[in-house]
């Protein structure tokens, strides 16, 4: 995890996360892996997405990678290896 990154605390553990404080909430992981992401309408970290399952499938790692690399504010991380 890159030093300033606060991960979201909804975040489930895991290799992909949500950078809360990066994330301008335009939910376009939502829209490209909503299988892996989701956003809640309440709290402090209101419509901020957030990983809720890891990947488990090469289908849902392939949307993952798609997530990360459209997020426009580099709000996604990636920690860890390939499990497939």
């Amino acid at each position: 995890m890159p030093e300033s990154a606060k991960k979201h605390p909804k975040n489930v553990n895991g290799r992909y996360y949500v950078d809360c404080e990066a994330c301008a909430s335009h939910l376009l992981c939502v829209d490209l892996a909503p299988g892996n992401f989701r956003s809640d309408e309440g709290g402090e970290h209101r419509w901020q997405p957030y990983v809720f399952k890891q990947p488990e499938t090469p289908e849902e790692e392939r949307r993952c990678r798609e997530a990360l690399a459209a997020c426009p504010m580099g709000a996604i991380y990636d920690d860890g290896e390939e499990h497939f």
